[in-house]
């Protein structure tokens, strides 16, 4: 398969994807991370956040990305999530498929 090929069969796949308003492996993710982030604050298991934290800064670490700065990154989501309970931008592009109503 030629690289020109392989680039069209990919905006194919997304394109279906996006039809289908199937959500990304990121999407799932990103939804996770927020709901275990919240359910810890919530449940006051600050604990129990920190060692996930050192867990996932560990493996951030093990992949070649800086432990300060991915702490400063983890630290900044808790801070987010700890005060928005609506952390993501809707998906306009899924509520209206076909254009944003008149309306708004």
């Amino acid at each position: 398969m030629t690289l020109k090929a392989a680039r069209q069969r990919q905006k194919a796949l997304r394109d279906a994807n996006r039809r289908a308003k199937r959500p990304e492996r990121d999407d799932v993710a990103r939804v996770a991370l927020f709901w275990l982030i919240r359910r810890a604050i919530e449940k006051g298991q600050e604990a129990e956040l920190e060692k996930f934290q050192e867990k996932i800064v560990s493996m951030l670490v093990d992949q070649g990305f800086d432990e300060r700065e991915s702490d400063l990154v983890f630290d900044d989501l808790v801070g987010k999530y700890r005060v928005d309970d609506r952390p993501f931008r809707r998906k306009l592009h899924l509520l209206h498929p076909d254009g944003a109503p008149e309306d708004e």
